[in-house]
């Protein structure tokens, strides 16, 4: 019967979508930063197969198609960009500098805690595009000979965090602006932090949107440059 279950294409998306709701549910309930719905739910997943002993390919055979739709998701977010395209003219150049500093920090970062941990070229290129989407940052780390499996683990857990905290750490801050929120979100903590974002505001999705893609493209060169850094 539990092999049945498992293996059915429904398990995996099912389970999915009820530790999703189950998170929303918990963050609507008590509203603090670590009742985040993505977080709860990757726990209670990685429980629930840790618990029943059910293999990750098992889980994979459904929840890939909840995969599937990340690129028609992502794609959506061209709508919110159109929708606020005035409030981009009026402020690209403050957007721009937000966009490559963020990058430039993010990779300037890395490479001192690289040198301070003593890492070899390898770790260090692996950790470089962190903050960019998985889709791109597989590219190029597998470009720079990385580990591409961290790769896709540091930049997943790069943006819970960028999600779970970035709006905590802004309140600190006392950065109020939507589009600074905006630049900030998407250029550290790409899809996750632009989904977070999008909660916000719609100003603050739509830059974050832009920040995301913006980011992706530029550190596909400025990772090759820091790359010979090491």
């Amino acid at each position: 019967m539990k092999e049945q279950i498992v293996n059915s294409v429904f398990f995996g998306a099912a389970i999915t979508l009820v530790a999703f709701y189950i998170g929303d549910l918990l963050k609507k309930k008590f509203k603090h930063p670590l009742a985040n719905p993505l977080l709860i739910a990757q726990v209670a997943i990685i429980c629930v197969l840790l618990l029943f002993k059910i293999d990750f390919n098992s889980y994979n055979n459904g929840a890939k198609y909840i995969s599937f739709f990340l690129t028609p998701a992502t794609v959506c977010l061209a709508i919110p960009l159109y929708e606020e395209l005035q409030h981009l003219k009026d402020n690209w150049i403050a957007i721009m500098a937000g966009i490559v500093s963020g990058m430039l920090s993010s990779a300037a970062t890395i490479l001192a805690l690289s040198l301070i941990f003593s890492l070899n070229h390898q770790e260090y290129v692996t950790l470089l595009p962190k903050s960019i989407t998985v889709a791109i940052g597989m590219g190029v780390s597998e470009e720079l000979k990385g580990i591409v499996s961290i790769t896709i683990a540091v930049i997943i857990i790069t943006g819970i965090i960028g999600n779970v905290v970035g709006e905590f750490v802004l309140d600190k801050f006392n950065i109020k602006h939507p589009i600074a929120k905006g630049v900030a979100y998407g250029s550290s903590s790409h899809a996750l932090g632009t989904a977070k974002a999008m909660e916000i505001g719609e100003l603050e999705g739509a830059i974050s949107s832009l920040s995301l893609a913006v980011s992706g493209v530029l550190t596909v060169g400025v990772a090759s440059i820091f790359a010979n850094f090491l």
